[in-house]
């Protein structure tokens, strides 16, 4: 398996928690009443947006010529730390009212 193939891998994994973590908030707002629901509603609009970014992100660094892959790997791994960052922050305010 190639760098290539090991990062595209750690990128889709990292999906694939967020769309679990976005599926775990959407059943809590569910449960929540008033405000609070209203409040998880508008966490949860941004978590998406933030994870359709990635996503297509992810999908123009797997479709990237080999001669872009380098440029396009480092502007990826800069805006994931930023996207990494903003969701571990909306999941703490989340389990902070719980």
């Amino acid at each position: 398996m190639t760098n290539r193939d090991e990062y595209l891998e750690k990128l889709k994994a990292k999906l694939d928690d967020w769309n679990a973590d976005i599926d775990k908030l959407e059943a809590s707002a569910r449960e929540a009443q008033g405000e609070m629901q209203e409040q998880i509603h508008k966490q949860l609009e941004s978590l998406r947006e933030m994870r359709d970014d990635a996503q297509k992100q992810y999908l123009d660094l797997q479709n990237a010529a080999a001669d872009a892959w380098d440029v396009m790997a480092q502007g990826t791994e800069k805006a994931w730390k930023a996207w990494f960052n903003a969701f571990e922050d909306a999941r703490s305010k989340f389990k902070s009212k719980d």
